[in-house]
């Protein structure tokens, strides 16, 4: 399994090698805006279709807003196939995400690109990427059968048959927003019956094969680190829980309803357990106690994986606004954060907040500690938010991470990561 335990922390090592791509900026004397109150009844977009738009409360023109968005679009779909694309079609119905430092296809880039491709509306390259995943990743062997292999080469090849959950799980909810914004088609492309086939794997695969597990745990209700018998299913990827996403299952799924929204709840009270108390820094792996999860020097620090339960933690408040610790955790972590230095701070910590590497903010980072704005009540949120918006995009060998979650959380932040409910909920 050293594929999954390197597949990023190759990259956050090697920290100077990034050119960037202008963007243009604030100007530096924007204020930030008055903090609004939390809403008294609590709820969140999902109740109220409200999606907070930060950047327009920090003084962002919408113009300047669409026309980033645009463009950052362009850059990774369509931009120079050496520096900026990740975006790759393949004959006239297929396309891949490409994870360009390691050179290959894996299924949390495809996740990725389908729910991006969903919000804002780009049908073709959702389905050319759906059935690039769905005729290379989508195993058709009986033990695997429901699940997408994580790691493949550009020409298909399957390098790996284990599955990371994560990936599965933005899949199903890119695929509900699909047949809410387009329609159901026919086949694969019935989005609905896709999510429900593959949802239904991920509570039931024991079930049926004596290699994979579920991919949440039966006793803990935790998603698993990877869904194979044996120890890569006895522990968890804090940034592999969504409950903002449970919780749409729990009320889209054709079974298990109840199942999900309780899976919703076991993530919640898990990410407390997991949160460090003080800097609020979260591990890359995790036992289903919360206490970090030893591998080789990698799973129990905050690193790459990690960096994106700030933003998973701010989405589940802006969607479902039921858990008040999510505000409390979100300052905590901006304020360990504004205290090392605004776009100054290393990016790799111990738990307890000691550097693990020199002074270098990779993008992906800043990125999410700003949507972590999100959640957050303290002021010094918009600094956050301001460093977001001015640092300009990766360009080069290291832009696939960097660069797709960038334009998740400018998504988040301009109020366009939204909830598309199917037709039949």
């Amino acid at each position: 399994m050293a594929q999954f335990l390197s597949r990023r922390f190759e990259s956050a090592l090697i920290l100077f090698a990034i050119i960037f791509l202008p963007l243009g900026a604030v100007q530096a004397d924007v204020a930030a805006p008055a903090d609004r109150a939390l809403p008294a009844d609590k709820g969140g977009a999902f109740f109220s279709n409200v999606y907070p738009n930060l950047l327009a409360e920090l003084g962002v023109s919408q113009a300047a807003i669409q026309a980033r968005i645009e463009r950052v679009w362009q850059s990774l779909f369509y931009g120079d196939p050496e520096t900026e694309r990740v975006y790759f079609p393949v004959g006239e119905d297929m396309a891949y995400i490409l994870d360009v430092n390691q050179g290959f296809v894996h299924s949390e880039g495809i996740s990725y690109g389908m729910m991006i491709a969903v919000q804002l509306d780009k049908k073709e390259e959702f389905d050319r990427l759906w059935k690039w995943a769905r005729t290379y990743m989508y195993h058709t062997d009986p033990r695997y059968r429901g699940y997408f292999s994580w790691k493949h080469a550009t020409d298909g090849t399957r390098l790996s048959y284990d599955a990371a959950p994560d990936a599965e799980t933005w899949i199903v909810t890119a695929l509900f927003f699909a047949a809410a914004r387009w329609g159901n088609g026919e086949g694969i492309f019935n989005y609905q019956a896709e999510a429900n086939a593959l949802l239904h794997e991920m509570l039931h695969k024991h079930e049926t094969s004596q290699i994979l597990t579920a991919m949440f745990d039966g006793q803990t209700d935790l998603v698993v680190f990877s869904p194979r018998r044996g120890r890569l299913s006895r522990f968890t990827n804090p940034s592999y829980h969504a409950p903002h996403f449970y919780e749409l299952w729990a009320r889209w799924a054709e079974r298990d309803q109840e199942r999900w929204a309780q899976i919703a709840e076991a993530s919640r009270a898990f990410w407390r357990r997991a949160a460090h108390p003080e800097t609020g820094l979260m591990p890359n792996y995790a036992n289903f106690d919360g206490t970090p999860k030893v591998w080789e020097g990698y799973g129990e620090i905050f690193s790459a994986d990690a960096w994106r339960c700030a933003m998973l933690v701010a989405l589940d408040h802006t969607w479902f606004g039921v858990d008040a610790w999510q505000v409390e955790q979100s300052n905590r972590l901006l304020r360990f954060f504004y205290q090392q230095g605004i776009g100054k701070y290393p990016s790799i910590y111990t738990l307890g907040g000691i550097p693990l590497e020199p002074r270098y903010t990779s993008l992906a980072l800043i990125a999410m500690n700003a949507t972590a704005a999100l959640a957050a009540t303290d002021p010094i949120r918009w600094e956050f938010v301001k460093a977001f918006w001015n640092t300009p995009l990766t360009e080069g060998l290291y832009r696939y991470y960097d660069n797709m979650l960038y334009l998740i959380a400018l998504l988040q932040l301009s109020g366009n990561f939204r909830i598309y409910s199917p037709a039949t909920y």
